[in-house]
């Protein structure tokens, strides 16, 4: 069923991306982001694939600043959404979410609707920052780069 579900939003996202001669955006961080691993707080803690405690996925929309965030964990599916921002904060790149309402999904050490993420390599990868206080650590990669300026 996830893999069902995760290749709907795939099929989705790629037939939405027009071929116009819309101007890209720049410094885009737009796209479908899945979780690739997880780590704990000791050695020989990571874990990925199958064998990570859930599955995850982001979809961030540029056009009008939203995300959607997705948890398959057993054969249950969690969804949250809302509004994000960039900030840097000593050169460093971040994604600050912002959820609409208080759900089981927001990954942060102050139980709070904000969830930050820290942008590396070009916006391609996306870590967590829930580690910090003792969560798991959460790296996501970029699988889809929606094309155009975002969702239609």
């Amino acid at each position: 069923m996830k893999k069902i579900i995760r290749l709907f939003i795939i099929l989705i996202l790629v037939i939405s991306c027009s071929n116009d001669d819309e101007p890209e955006v720049i410094n885009s961080f737009q796209g479908y982001y899945e979780l690739m691993k997880m780590t704990g707080g000791f050695e020989g803690s990571e874990t990925t694939g199958a064998k990570m405690e859930w599955q995850e996925i982001y979809v961030l929309n540029n056009t009008d600043s939203t995300f959607v965030k997705t948890r398959f964990i057993n054969d249950s599916t969690y969804n949250g959404n809302g509004t994000y921002t960039y900030k840097t904060i000593d050169n460093q790149k971040y994604i600050e979410f912002l959820f609409n309402e208080d759900i089981d999904l927001i990954g942060n050490c102050t139980n709070d609707l904000v969830e930050v993420l820290m942008v590396l390599e070009s916006g391609d990868k996306l870590v967590s920052t829930w580690n910090a206080c003792d969560g798991p650590g959460l790296e996501y990669q970029r699988i889809i780069e929606f094309c155009g300026t975002g969702l239609d």
